[in-house]
């Protein structure tokens, strides 16, 4: 089968003035980023950029400090993924911190309430009897549960990262990189940090005004492993500011110094806390957390995050595994059955559709974004997938993931204003976003959405690209070239893992789990042979004697010792 994705070299570049202590290989994919000394590929605290000039800062701390002072009941709202959950964990706990007496913490049910700050999870906080509530990384588009919630008397601090509609919620505050006016130089905050730069212009205020007997105030420093892992889950680009944030964030997880609920997911997860990286917080701690809110409900995770009982910690992370081990049997059942039902469809892809959009009355509304993005993977395009938004409900819920080139939210707008009727809701970012509509709205909406991707993308946008740092000279097939690439990220959206390609002779190969391959290779000019592993790489045509493989260059610490081992991402024959 011709592979979907093409391979490209990044164009070298200058690599800069560098300490000794940084390799040369490093300075070259370093360089290849754009940064050209360690202050900008290894930014730290010190380099943070200050709160001043994000817009409703002055007011949003004018809202926490009066509450605090006044002893007002504070319920932060969270949201039902990783973003929303740790953005809650920093809320509660930093608020605690700064003296917040009567803090609570509440998470729509994605099943009950829908998303967000709904007038459906208003009628439920009523309960709490709050007097000033806080949504976290949502609330820029809860328009109708925000007049509900004020309808009643209450505060509302809106903090969030989500691109604007086209008019603001009536909240008392936003705080909001995105909002018109922000000043704030970086955009790409997740929800989890800027509900932490909130609270640093809080403990700031407060310390102006002479609330702490230190003069200084608590070390909020303590929450950044809670940043670090909700930053890394929203996948938003790590510019330098969120790689300080990252960075920090990893140093105390390392350190065996996080909260006992990301310890404890650590260890389920059957990873290394003293070799954590950006990859893990991707791969085994965020689907972790996210599948609470997925099939569940996410105040199982936020429990796991507030919670400074080791044991209680163990006890949820286990319980989160099972349903992480639930969501990923039915999400590839859902998928098995999308591809099934995407090639009665489309033979070839010359018979493929720019943009799909997919819906199946038996799927989950929890697992769609997972189908969408495994989809999108697969296919490169932009992919849409909808769900009941309960059992039996003529209203779907559908999540979108988008490729390069293709902003899916400005895509949505485009829809909802050329359709003004089609559309309930939607709002997201340029890679991901969220939407509902009415079941019979969709072959149309499928149309509208299907016409608008015919009109922006082209034949180049289709084609995936697998970007190379380029080859490797034999004596950095070594452990030490691995750890260093390893240890100087953190990698991520925006800063990609390094990625090197190179010729190779297959020696063997073996079929890991019916879909992984097992590879040992031959380069030439180096005696000993290389492992290496292609995650889902088996389909079911066995690999030519030569290939050109594009991989990652890895410690192999499950062999130890010396061990090294290429993941391979791409190969094609020779």
């Amino acid at each position: 089968m011709k592979p979907v994705a093409r391979l490209r070299r990044r164009a070298p570049a200058e690599t800069g003035q560098w300490p000794d202590a940084v390799p040369p290989l490093l300075r070259r994919v370093y360089a290849a980023r754009g940064a050209t000394c360690v202050e900008q590929a290894q930014p730290r605290l010190t380099q943070l950029l200050p709160p001043d000039g994000m817009l409703g800062l002055d007011a949003a701390t004018g809202l926490l400090a009066d509450a605090i002072a006044a002893g007002r009941h504070i319920v932060v709202v969270g949201d039902f993924d990783c973003d929303g959950a740790t953005a809650c964990a920093v809320g509660v706990r930093g608020l605690r911190m700064l003296g917040a007496q009567r803090v609570s913490h509440a998470v729509p049910n994605r099943i009950v309430h829908g998303y967000g700050l709904s007038p459906a999870l208003v009628d439920e906080l009523a309960a709490l009897q709050p007097d000033l509530l806080v949504t976290v990384d949502h609330g820029i588009a809860c328009h109708a549960g925000i007049a509900a919630a004020r309808g009643r008397g209450w505060q509302v601090l809106v903090t969030d990262h989500h691109l604007p509609g086209e008019h603001l919620p009536a909240a008392d505050a936003i705080v909001d990189p995105n909002q018109p006016g922000d000043a704030f130089p970086s955009k790409m905050l997740a929800g989890v940090g800027v509900m932490f730069y909130v609270l640093l212009a809080l403990r700031r205020r407060l310390r102006d005004a002479g609330a702490f007997g230190d003069g200084n105030g608590p070390d909020l420093s303590v929450l950044l492993d809670l940043v670090a892992v909700g930053t890394v889950a929203d996948l938003v680009p790590l510019d330098a500011n969120n790689r300080a944030l990252v960075a920090a964030g990893l140093r105390r997880l390392r350190a065996g110094q996080g909260c006992a609920g990301l310890r404890a997911l650590i260890e389920v997860s059957q990873r290394d806390y003293r070799r954590l990286t950006a990859s893990d917080i991707g791969y085994a701690l965020a689907p972790r957390l996210n599948a609470a809110g997925r099939l569940e409900d996410m105040a199982l995770g936020i429990e796991c995050l507030l919670t400074e009982n080791a044991a209680q910690a163990r006890d949820i992370a286990s319980t989160l595994n099972e349903i992480n081990a639930e969501r990923r049997a039915v999400q590839q059942q859902m998928t098995d059955e999308a591809e099934l039902a995407f090639a009665r469809v489309a033979i070839d892809a010359a018979a493929m559709p720019m943009a799909l959009c997919l819906f199946d009355g038996d799927w989950h509304p929890g697992v769609v974004g997972l189908v969408a993005s495994k989809m999108k993977e697969r296919l490169h395009r932009p992919v849409i997938a909808f769900a009941p938004a309960e059992p039996g409900s003529d209203h779907l819920r559908g999540s979108a993931r988008s490729i390069p080139g293709f902003h899916i939210r400005d895509a949505l707008a485009d829809v909802a204003a050329q359709h003004p009727d089609l559309i309930e809701r939607f709002g997201g970012h340029a890679m991901a976003a969220g939407l509902s509509l009415r079941l019979d709205a969709f072959d149309a909406f499928r149309e509208a959405f299907e016409a608008c991707a015919r009109r922006i993308l082209t034949p180049e946008l289709l084609q995936a690209d697998v970007l190379s740092d380029g080859g490797l000279e034999i004596g950095e097939f070594d452990r030490a070239h691995a750890e260093s690439l390893r240890d100087g990220g953190p990698w991520g959206q925006g800063f990609p893992e390094p990625t090197f390609d190179l010729a190779f002779e297959v020696l063997s190969f073996r079929v890991l789990g019916e879909k992984h391959l097992k590879l040992v290779l031959r380069l030439e000019g180096r005696a000993e042979p290389l492992n290496a592993i292609h995650f889902n790489g088996w389909d079911g045509v066995p690999p030519p004697k030569h290939v050109l493989a594009a991989f990652k260059l890895e410690p192999d610490d499950y062999r130890g010792g010396d061990a090294i081992q290429l993941n391979v991402v791409y190969r094609e024959s020779l």
